[in-house]
């Protein structure tokens, strides 16, 4: 029965873990943060994750890889309604990054040092998305050189969307380049680009 309340135990510390990523970034998120975030002990963590810090953020990375492929990736992969794909895309992402209020772990650990840990994880990440994206507006009729630049545009323009929107401190901001996305990408696809 133990093994079971481990992986409980430790599958229940994962969404506390990434909010503590999320506001602290890697380099930040101390183990005392970790384990104020989480509730547990220094000692419970290290149990959960023996491989300290560096496997914390490779069990969120983890979580984070699982629900983008449920949630954003195969939806637009498997679609045999593009433009309905992709509304549905730009509404989830909307939800989950709570209109721009959200850090992207993911993101941020592109941006620092300590990412270079994870660059290969990073990489797919973004390039899964990318590719996901382009490959739905391709099933729309748009054009595959144009969908690639719209996938990379729309990807970007998320990222760049939660950091306006914190940085400002308007989640108005996001919403306005969310709605801009969305006219271009539906747009593109009835005009068959």
């Amino acid at each position: 029965m133990r093994p079971k309340r481990v992986l409980t135990d430790r599958a229940r510390a994962l969404p506390a873990l990434a909010e503590a990523f999320r506001e602290h970034g890697y380099d930040g998120a101390s183990l005392t943060v970790l384990s104020k975030a989480t509730g547990l002990g220094k000692g419970s963590l290290y149990n959960f994750f023996p491989g300290g810090k560096e496997e914390m953020m490779a069990a969120v990375l983890d979580d984070i890889d699982q629900w983008f492929a449920e949630a954003i990736f195969r939806p637009l992969e498997e679609s045999t309604d593009p433009a309905q794909a992709i509304a549905v895309m730009l509404d989830v992402v909307s939800t989950y990054f709570l209109s721009g209020r959200r850090v992207c772990v993911v993101g941020s650990l592109g941006l620092n040092s300590s990412g270079e840990l994870f660059a290969s994880r990073v990489r797919q990440y973004f390039a899964r998305w990318i590719v996901a994206l382009a490959g739905c507006l391709e099933k729309g009729g748009v054009a595959p050189v144009t969908a690639t630049d719209l996938a990379e545009e729309a990807v970007s323009s998320i990222q760049g969307a939660i950091v306006l929107t914190r940085a400002l401190n308007e989640e108005a901001a996001f919403r306005r380049i969310i709605a801009r996305l969305r006219s271009l990408l539906i747009d593109a696809i009835n005009h068959k680009r």
